[in-house]
């Protein structure tokens, strides 16, 4: 059997997966974790319910996979930005730009994050803050150097805010994807560059 025979099931299989994750992204950000079941996934995705458990396991397993994927994405992403940019100014513009990406792509994925971490177990819950610690850490370092002065604590502070305008896409965004992606990037870069913003 040759190497691409052998890798189209694992494709397939991918696929399904991804579809099962966005799908179901998209329903728990509708009705809530808990107003979804394993049947509401499998038929919005065209199979039974427990057919999705060739997929995964439980629903919460869904839920885990799809907050720790996404920290995940954004970390390494981050992690891409920093490693190809040296001038300070230039990363932090396009870490926001990075950021404002995701938003306005993962609204879903923003809104369940928000509202139904909680429902995580321990272990995901665990990694999924982790992740998100790193991410911090990479905003927090990239706000210092573009900004000198400014403290740990302040950069921080600064960070979290920033994510705050950001990701209030789900509910701010009012005109179109360019016309907001232009706005976002404007503002957070206000908030975080412009002279005496983060003075004490």
């Amino acid at each position: 059997m040759s190497s691409t025979a052998e890798s189209a099931p694992a494709r397939r299989t991918g696929a399904r997966r991804e579809q099962i994750l966005r799908t179901a992204a998209e329903l728990f950000a509708r009705k809530g974790f808990n107003g979804v079941s394993i049947n509401d996934i499998g038929a919005a995705v065209g199979i039974s319910g427990p057919a999705l458990y060739r997929h995964f396991p439980s629903k919460d397993a869904v839920l885990g996979e799809m907050l720790v994927d996404v920290s995940q994405r954004l970390l390494e992403q981050g992690h891409q930005v920093v490693a190809s940019t040296s001038e300070p100014r230039e990363r932090m513009e396009r870490l926001i730009s990075m950021q404002v990406e995701f938003a306005l792509a993962e609204p879903a994925l923003i809104t369940v994050h928000n509202r139904d971490i909680a429902s995580l177990g321990d272990a995901d819950q665990r990694e999924v803050r982790r992740l998100q610690r790193r991410y911090v850490d990479i905003w927090t370092s990239a706000i210092s150097d573009a900004v000198p002065g400014t403290d740990e604590s302040r950069a921080r502070a600064a960070a979290h805010a920033a994510f705050g305008l950001i990701n209030s896409t789900p509910h701010s965004a009012r005109v179109g994807r360019d016309e907001m992606a232009v706005l976002l990037r404007r503002m957070a870069s206000a908030a975080l560059l412009s002279p005496g913003a983060l003075d004490t």
